[in-house]
């Protein structure tokens, strides 16, 4: 028989203690409980992945636990890994294009509950904010893309690892089987949606396909070069084609991402290598002195100042998608702009997150647009790192784990 103090046997629950300062009523108290689960940590760069035994802190206030079932390989991550990213601090669990189910919530979270279809976002949407107000703007003034330096809002880490702090990356961390992410930073998703497809939505797809449609607005009959063709490349030409644009020139020094490039709607393939003159003036060539949009999807300074030239010197337009070194910097010479020509930079695909992230994957299911494409490889979420050596040996397009 229980003792006065433990209350009926039948009621007992591992996340539910009960008051019992009144004989007669009582109050169930949800407590959530700190989760151990496998995560690949990233202990310092140039060095692989270590699949690890962690231990998840439970969901605060407005943050969302999340048992995380697909994510792909983004080219952000591998930067870390290179060290390129100077002010991430290690340890740290890597990872911001997954997709998941809601294993808990904090107290005060609305609008998510348990159960719920769910991709993290590394762009959050407050609602609030000056940004977030502004119809032009994607970004939060709450958290721009998460905090970079590894530590949730609270400036204090969630994961724990060997009896020490592991960094938290973007706010997302998909590289472990549960996360913490704050609930400005969740959208939830059609339910029926294959989590190990649409979680591209959450980095890679959002972010070339939304260049193209939101950032430079391409016109129907208009011209396109993209420089670089990984999975956000292959992603913005996706985005050219749907918004109409009748010459879409993939750019790239690795022949094998061709046939896929067309694939995706390309409409001409060239290698900057086989040429003998830089390839602003091949462009130019072809295109009647330059593209109406050039994208560059690399994060490479030289391929953003070809992407600059190569648009339309009275009409064109460059669009900056790609991620650089921490301490890389562009000049060029200011009459470039003088004549007409514009530059932009383009984060997330200038998607306001919580409100267009439900819509993309409802787009996806009504066929608008084909993430099976761009997936080259399914892995285990033990072969992580042979997804990253895909990726580095310019094997892959998007590489997805799953748990």
């Amino acid at each position: 028989m229980p003792g006065a103090g433990d209350g009926p046997a039948s009621l007992s629950h591992p996340y539910l203690l009960f008051n019992w300062s009144s004989l007669h009523l009582w109050i169930p108290v949800l407590v959530l409980k700190t989760i151990k689960c496998k995560a690949a940590v990233c202990w310092k760069p140039n060095s692989p992945l270590i699949i690890e035994e962690i231990e998840v802190a439970p969901p605060r206030d407005h943050e969302v636990r999340i048992k995380i079932i697909a994510t792909g390989i983004c080219r952000s991550d591998e930067h870390v890994l290179s060290g390129e990213l100077t002010y991430v601090k290690f340890p740290i669990i890597l990872g911001h294009e997954g997709a998941g189910i809601v294993e808990s919530v904090g107290s005060k979270v609305t609008g998510i509950k348990t159960g719920d279809r769910v991709i993290p976002l590394i762009v959050p949407q407050c609602r609030k904010c000056r940004c977030c107000l502004n119809p032009e703007s994607n970004l939060c003034c709450k958290n721009v893309f998460g905090n970079c330096d590894g530590a949730m809002n609270s400036d204090c880490t969630i994961f724990t690892c060997r009896g020490q702090g592991v960094y938290n990356f973007l706010g997302t961390s998909t590289f472990s089987e549960y996360t913490v992410v704050e609930e400005d930073s969740v959208a939830k998703i059609d339910a029926n949606a294959p989590l190990d497809k649409v979680c591209l939505i959450g980095c890679g797809f959002s972010t070339g396909y939304g260049s193209a449609i939101n950032t430079a607005k391409v016109r129907p009959g208009s011209s396109c070069a993209v420089f670089g063709l990984g999975g956000v490349g292959l992603s913005a030409i996706i985005g050219c084609k749907v918004a109409g644009a009748s010459k879409i020139i993939g750019i790239d020094i690795n022949t094998d991402k061709f046939t896929k490039a067309k694939e995706c709607g390309a409409t001409e393939c060239i290698n900057p290598k086989d040429y003998d003159r830089p390839i602003h003036e091949v462009l130019a060539e072809k295109t009647d002195n330059g593209v109406d949009y050039a994208f560059e999807v690399i994060g490479n300074i030289k391929v953003m100042e070809s992407a600059i030239l190569s648009s339309h010197y009275g009409c064109g337009t460059a669009i900056i998608v790609g991620v650089a070194p921490s301490d890389a910097k562009i000049s060029f010479d200011p009459m470039l702009l003088l004549t007409g020509r514009s530059i932009k930079g383009s984060s997330f695909g200038g998607w306001k997150s919580k409100d267009s992230v439900p819509k993309l994957v409802c787009d996806y299911m009504n066929k608008t647009f084909n993430l099976e494409t761009l997936i080259t490889h399914k892995l285990p979420f033990e072969k992580i790192n042979e997804g990253f050596r895909l990726l580095c040996n310019g094997e892959s397009i998007r590489t997805v784990l799953t748990f």
